[in-house]
C-alpha cells in the first residue's frame, strides 16, 4: 500500500529554499517592521549620547556635561541621595517581600490567597498615589496622623513628616516589595520538601529549617528581588517628585527633570542620566544571571513535593503581621485618596457638612482639562497598545523565522527598553523629537510612541514566548502549497495567537494608563494626560482633584486587570511591571 505523507512531513523534507525566500515580496513587510522597531528604539537612544555631549548653550561637541555633572557637589549630592535611598528602599522590600512569600507559599497560614491577592493590588498601584495619599496621613502640619496626635497628646506638633528622605523610603518600599514577593514566591513554590523533611525528622523546628535551609536555598531570587528593587527606586520619579521636590533634597531622577526646567539645560541632563542607563542596564544584567542559575534539585522521591510548615499557635500571629504591609500600601492610602476626593476642603476630613460629589463632577463633566486630560490617557494607552502588539507580532515572528538577514538581532533591540528608565527614554524622545527634521513634540504623537516603546518589551516578550510554543507544521504545510509566508502569517500564525496578542495589548494598555516618568517630559497642555494633571494640580495644592483623577485611574487599572485576569490569569500579569 501506497502512503502519502502529510504535509508537515512534506514541508520538512523540502524546505523552502533560500533564494526563494529572498524573492518573496512579503519580506517588505518583515524589513518595515524591523526598521520601525529600530527607528523606535535605537533612534532615541542615540540622541541621548549625542546630546550628553553637546553644549547646551553652542551646541558644540564637548565633554563639559560630564565634567560638571559629576564634579559639582550640588549634582553630587542627589547621587549620593539616590544610592542610600536604593540601597534601604532594597533591604527593606526584601525583608518584607521574601517574609510574605515564606508565608504564602511554605506555611498553613490561614488567608493565604488574601495576601496574595493584596500584594498583586500593591503591584499594579503607582507610586506616585501612594505619595500623594501619604502626604494627607503624614504631612507636617496638616497631616491627618499629625491632626490625632496633637488633638490627643496636645503638642504643639505631630512627630510625622512624609516631606523627607525617610518618607520616600517608606512610600517607594510599600510599592517595591511585590516585586521581592514575587521572585521568592516562584522560586519558594518551585522548590521541593525532602530538605525540609529531613531536618524536621532530625529535630529542627519549622523557625531553624525556614533560616538554615529554605531561604538559602532561595538566595538567587532573593538577590533578584534585591536588585529589582534597587533598580524600581534608583528610577523612581514620581514619588520623590512629590515628597523631595518640596523638601529640597533632590535625587538623580529629580535633579534630572529640574535641568528641564527654565533655565533649561537638557544637554546636561542627557550627560546626567547616562550613568542611571549604565547602571539599569548593569543590575538587569546580574539579575538574569541569578535568575538563570538557579537550580533545585532532589534525587529520587517526589520531584516537586512540598510540605507546608505546620505553625500551629503562630499561625494567626503571622497573619497579622503580613497583613501590615498591605494595610500601609493600600488600605490607608486608598480610604485617603477616596476620603480627599469626597471633601470639599481636603484639610478639614472626612466629616459631615465636608462630603461632596462635586468633584467627581467637576472631573466627569465640569472640567475641560480633566476631561480632555481623562480622554487623551485612554486614547493615548490603547494607541501606544495596538502599535506595539502589531510590531512585536511581526518583528518577533521575523527573528524566530529568521525571515530576515540578522533577525536574530531584532530580539535584542525590542528587549532594550526594558533597561532604560521611563526618565531617560523621555529625554531621547526630547532629544529626537523635539527639532527638525521629525518634529513630535507637543503632538499626540510624542506620547502614544514613547509609551510604545517604554513598554515594547511586555509585548515582545510575550509574543516571543506564544511563537515558541506554536507548531510550525500547518505554517510549512502553507508555505508547501505555495502561500507567501505573509499569507500564512495572516491566515495561519496570526488567528492561532488571538488569545496572545489580546493579552499583550492589555498588558501595555494597564501600564500605559498610569505612566508618568516618561509623560511628564513630553506632554504639553494640549496633550497633558491624567498622570501629569495629577502632578501639575498637585503642585498647585489642588489635592482634592488630585485624589478624584486618581480614584478614577485606579478604576480604570483594575477594571482592565480583571479583565486580563479573567481571561490570562495571573501569571501573565507580572510582566506589565517587569517582573
Amino acid at each position: 500500500m501506497t502512503s502519502v505523507a502529510p504535509p508537515a512531513t512534506v514541508a520538512r523534507s523540502r524546505p523552502i529554499a533560500a533564494g526563494a525566500r529572498l524573492l518573496d515580496p512579503s519580506r517588505a513587510v518583515w524589513a518595515l517592521a524591523a526598521l520601525a522597531l529600530t527607528a523606535l528604539v535605537l533612534v532615541p537612544l542615540l540622541w541621548i549620547f549625542a546630546s550628553s555631549l553637546q553644549s547646551d548653550a553652542t551646541s558644540q561637541w564637548t565633554v563639559g556635561n560630564y565634567v560638571e555633572g559629576f564634579s559639582r557637589a550640588l549634582y553630587l549630592e542627589p547621587i549620593r541621595n539616590s544610592l542610600i535611598l536604593a540601597s534601604v528602599v532594597a533591604v527593606t522590600a526584601v525583608a518584607v517581600g521574601t517574609l510574605l512569600a515564606w508565608a504564602v507559599s511554605r506555611t498553613d497560614m490561614p488567608g493565604r490567597g488574601l495576601i496574595r491577592s493584596l500584594v498583586f493590588a500593591a503591584f499594579v498601584t503607582p507610586s506616585f498615589l501612594g505619595a500623594i495619599a501619604w502626604i494627607f496621613l503624614a504631612a507636617p502640619n496638616s497631616g491627618w496622623f499629625n491632626k490625632a496626635v496633637v488633638a490627643l497628646t496636645g503638642a504643639q506638633r505631630g512627630p510625622f513628616n512624609i516631606y523627607s528622605v525617610a518618607g520616600a523610603i517608606l512610600v517607594i518600599s510599600l510599592y517595591s516589595y511585590p516585586y521581592a514577593f514575587t521572585f521568592v514566591a516562584s522560586s519558594l513554590e518551585l522548590m521541593p520538601s525532602e530538605l525540609e523533611r529531613s531536618a524536621a525528622l532530625l529535630g529542627a523546628g519549622w523557625l531553624r529549617t525556614t533560616l538554615r535551609i529554605t531561604l538559602p536555598l532561595a538566595r538567587p531570587a532573593i538577590l533578584a528581588g534585591f536588585l529589582m528593587s534597587f533598580l524600581e527606586a534608583l528610577t523612581e520619579f514620581g514619588t520623590p517628585a512629590f515628597l523631595l521636590i518640596p523638601a529640597r533634597q533632590q535625587v538623580m531622577t529629580t535633579q534630572i527633570y529640574l535641568f528641564f526646567q527654565f533655565p533649561s539645560r537638557p544637554n546636561l541632563g542627557a550627560a546626567y542620566a547616562i550613568p542611571l542607563l549604565l547602571v539599569a542596564a548593569a543590575l538587569l544584567l546580574v539579575q538574569r544571571r541569578l535568575l538563570g542559575r538557579r537550580r533545585f534539585t532532589t534525587v529520587g522521591g517526589r520531584g516537586t513535593a512540598r510540605d507546608a510548615f505546620q505553625l500551629g499557635r503562630w499561625r494567626w500571629p503571622l497573619f497579622v503581621v503580613c497583613l501590615i504591609p498591605p494595610l500601609l500600601s493600600l488600605v490607608l492610602p486608598y480610604c485617603a485618596l477616596l476620603a480627599t476626593s469626597l471633601s470639599r476642603a481636603w484639610g478639614n476630613g472626612p466629616v459631615p457638612g465636608n462630603l461632596t460629589l462635586d468633584w467627581y463632577r467637576w472631573a466627569l463633566f465640569d472640567n475641560q482639562s480633566a476631561r480632555a486630560a481623562i480622554q487623551h490617557t485612554l486614547l493615548y494607552a490603547a494607541a501606544a497598545a495596538t502599535i506595539v502588539s502589531v510590531l512585536a507580532l511581526i518583528t518577533s515572528y521575523a527573528s524566530i523565522r529568521r525571515l530576515l538577514p540578522g533577525a536574530r538581532i531584532l530580539s535584542f533591540i525590542a528587549m532594550a527598553p526594558f533597561v532604560v528608565p521611563g526618565i531617560v527614554l523621555a529625554i531621547g524622545f526630547y532629544s529626537a523629537y523635539a527639532r527638525p527634521p521629525l518634529l513630535l513634540y507637543g503632538t499626540a504623537w510624542m506620547l502614544i510612541l514613547a509609551f510604545a516603546t517604554r513598554f515594547l518589551p511586555i509585548a515582545y516578550s510575550g509574543s516571543e514566548s506564544a511563537l515558541r510554543g506554536l507548531d510550525v507544521d500547518l505554517e510549512n504545510a502553507v508555505r508547501t502549497l505555495g502561500g507567501s509566508q505573509l499569507t500564512t502569517f495572516r491566515r495561519v500564525t496570526v488567528p492561532l495567537l488571538r488569545r496572545s496578542i489580546l493579552a499583550n495589548w492589555l498588558l501595555v494598555f494597564v501600564p500605559s494608563l498610569r505612566e508618568l516618568s516618561a509623560a511628564i517630559f513630553l506632554f504639553t497642555p494640549a496633550t497633558a494626560v491624567m498622570s501629569t494633571l495629577i502632578f501639575d494640580l498637585s503642585d498647585a495644592g489642588n489635592f482634592e482633584p488630585v485624589s478624584t483623577l486618581g480614584i478614577i485611574m485606579m478604576l480604570l487599572t483594575f477594571a482592565m486587570v480583571v479583565v486580563a485576569y479573567r481571561l490570562f490569569g495571573g501569571a501573565q500579569l507580572a510582566r506589565s511591571r517587569g517582573a
